[in-house]
């Protein structure tokens, strides 16, 4: 990949434009219209509650059944997005940008007081584009921070198929490409069948739509994800059998662990009295959850997500650092987040939050940290 080829990708074609826009476009049309379970979202401090229409799984599995008839008819090629990988990534950088400037502006000429559409602007413009100004923009009542975090968990799917359909066209498919391709697919496929946890996450209830939000799930998400995919394209790996047994099983434990913490976070906050591993839950101050994984450590999650970013990169072996990049970004920013969210529960719920620690004194991994 000479710097020429670099250059030219950095100017966005008419085909990748389509691409782009015709996805954006089928996830309204499909996210507004087919039916999902509408699931209410936290309630807000103005007393107000937003509501999803959770049909993620309905609308990924149409929309890569759609495109598999399209392959097979030749009306569309399989290895698209492979093909035109980096153009298509500087394509939605620049629309991620883009689309900050406009949230931007229409933030700041909102006169809405309400807590989804309130502008809270510092008269920084470095500062109140990056962390947005506004809690949950809408365009044409679509939601748009639960728009965006959908497109980026699909884009990441659609990019690895690609990736996979490439592999097999040049003949470089190896048992690696397939673990990983198998891991993900599990991942993706699981967020979209649990997509409702994701309306009581941090990110839907409580940051605003910026750039960090935007650029993180349409550029970060689908395209720093799959560089194992795209390192495999180019590098054959021979694993043991040993080697695949273990990276399954860092995958099933993290997954497991992942999974089950932000279940019982999810479910108590729609039931603070539902059991907690078969038992009634053991609650903090009438508030924090200290049963079951989180009466483990405080971030339990975070430690599972940590092994599934793990399990996606050993398939590739440890010839190179490349492929271990989302893992190790992933340890940096959870780190850097959990310290976030630590003074953040400190000032919100003062004693409470205290006592929760001293119960629960490990924060990620138990007795380690």
């Amino acid at each position: 990949m000479d710097l020429g080829y670099i250059v030219n990708a950095m100017i966005p074609t008419w085909s990748s434009v389509v691409i782009l826009h015709s996805f954006f476009i089928y996830l309204a049309i499909a996210g507004s219209f087919l039916p999902g379970r509408i699931v209410p979202g936290v309630t807000l401090s103005d007393g107000t509650r937003l509501h999803y229409r959770c049909n993620g799984l309905v609308s990924l599995l149409l929309l890569v059944s759609l495109l598999g008839i399209g392959a097979a008819l030749k009306l569309i090629s399989p290895t698209v997005i492979a093909d035109k990988g980096l153009e298509l990534l500087f394509t939605t950088f620049i629309f991620s940008f883009i689309a900050t400037l406009v949230l931007y502006a229409a933030g700041c000429k909102s006169r809405d007081q309400g807590s989804s559409l309130k502008p809270h602007v510092t008269r920084n413009f470095i500062h109140d584009w990056w962390f947005g100004i506004q809690l949950n923009p809408q365009f044409m009542g679509v939601d748009l921070k639960f728009f965006f975090v959908r497109a980026g968990m699909m884009g990441w799917l659609l990019i690895n198929l690609s990736v996979l359909a490439k592999s097999i066209e040049d003949g470089s498919l190896s048992q690696s490409m397939i673990l990983f391709q198998l891991f993900c697919m599990w991942y993706v496929v699981d967020y979209f069948f649990h997509e409702e946890f994701m309306t009581s996450t941090w990110d839907i209830i409580a940051e605003r739509l910026g750039f960090m939000l935007v650029f993180g799930d349409l550029v970060w998400i689908p395209f720093t994800f799959s560089i194992q995919g795209w390192w495999l394209l180019r590098n054959k790996v021979e694993l043991t059998k040993a080697a695949v047994f273990t990276n399954c099983l860092i995958f099933l434990i993290g997954y497991l662990v992942f999974r089950g913490a932000n279940k019982q976070k999810h479910v108590f906050k729609k039931n603070p009295k539902a059991p907690i591993w078969g038992k009634p839950p053991k609650v903090i101050g009438g508030k924090l959850l200290a049963s079951g994984y989180w009466g483990v450590a405080r971030h339990c999650n975070y430690l599972g997500d940590l092994l599934v970013a793990l399990s996606f990169s050993l398939p590739c072996g440890i010839s190179s650092l490349i492929p271990y990049f989302y893992p190790v970004y992933l340890l940096i920013l959870l780190i850097w987040r959990e310290r976030r969210d630590e003074v953040r529960c400190a000032e919100k719920y003062k004693e409470v939050w205290a006592n929760y620690c001293k119960l629960v004194p490990w924060r990620i991994l138990p007795y380690v940290y």
